[in-house]
């Protein structure tokens, strides 16, 4: 929603299709519809049924493919729906662009666990790290991402990869599983109890989605340079944070105490990812903007203005 309300405040006729499988999707959809009302389109459907797709996404100028099945612990459950949804349902974008909308600019949002669990890693990751899917969610979109990127090579498409770190904002309902710093947030403020997988010195660069949003404006640009591009995305090394920290800080801005408990770390889960960015900055001047501190009073500020469940 965050995009969305972004690209409709920059004057584009903006087009939305979700399932609405989300929890707080559908507040989000009441809130959009009230902000934009003329110049946001709701289509329900999933990426799973390429019909509905293919009607979807004819016709427009740009796609910014955000959906996916976005859990790790999802992905061990349920290998065959992960892959479903990341890599069948990419493939329905990238055939619904080629046959529908050729001329689009395709954004994928990917993902850091492409790079597997990086281990012994301490510096910031660039995009010539080697691959190395783990965990059935780090295949399917990890596939999803080499898709994306070689429709480019072998069809013509202008596709852009997002291989993106932590992402944080407001109205993002997260969960232990995935916006973990929603779920942080949310869970502080209403006083429920965290589990901490693992020591809780996990290193991530976050990213205010209101900075990435930027980027997506960035990337979707006719005649731009990051058509056949994969870039890594995050608040780099300056937005780089323990989940210690992190809670810290909420408890700093927002003047509550957090109760937590330490379990035992989860497959998949690297233990230090920082998004080198001289990449992106280089070919599109983008920086994040939005230090840690200020996205959090900002999303805490949100955050209390709405009842999540």
């Amino acid at each position: 929603m965050n995009a969305a309300d972004h690209f409709a405040k920059q004057g584009w006729q903006v087009r939305l299709f979700d399932n609405l499988s989300r929890a707080g999707s559908d507040q989000n959809l009441v809130w959009i519809g009230a902000q934009h009302p003329s110049s946001v389109d709701f289509r329900g459907g999933d990426v799973r049924d390429s019909d509905v797709v293919t009607e979807a996404v004819r016709g427009v100028d740009a796609v910014l493919h955000l959906a996916a099945q976005v859990a790790v612990t999802t992905s061990l459950a349920d290998p065959l729906g992960d892959f479903a949804i990341n890599l069948t349902g990419t493939l329905h974008v990238l055939e619904a662009v080629r046959r529908g909308a050729p001329e689009a600019t395709v954004v994928f949002a990917s993902t850091n666990k492409v790079y597997g669990e990086l281990e012994d890693l301490d510096r910031a990751v660039t995009e010539d790290q080697p691959l190395d899917f783990r965990t059935p969610y780090g295949c399917s979109k990890g596939a999803a991402d080499q898709y994306v990127h070689d429709y480019g090579r072998s069809f013509g498409l202008r596709t852009v990869v997002l291989r993106q770190s932590c992402i944080y904002g407001r109205h993002q309902n997260g969960s232990e599983d995935q916006g973990w710093v929603a779920h942080f947030v949310h869970s502080i403020l209403a006083g429920r109890p965290l589990t901490i997988y693992g020591d809780g010195h996990q290193v991530r660069d976050l990213l205010d989605a209101r900075d990435l949003c930027r980027l997506y404006e960035l990337a979707v640009e006719p005649g731009g340079p990051a058509a056949g591009q994969v870039f890594n995305v995050g608040g780099g090394p300056s937005n780089a944070r323990d989940l210690l920290q992190v809670i810290a800080a909420i408890e700093d801005a927002s003047g509550r105490k957090a109760e937590y408990e330490f379990a035992e770390v989860r497959p998949g889960d690297q233990r230090r990812y920082v998004s080198d960015l001289a990449s992106v900055t280089s070919a599109l001047n983008w920086r994040p903007e939005i230090d840690v501190d200020a996205g959090l009073a900002d999303m805490i500020a949100w955050a209390r203005s709405v009842v999540v469940t």
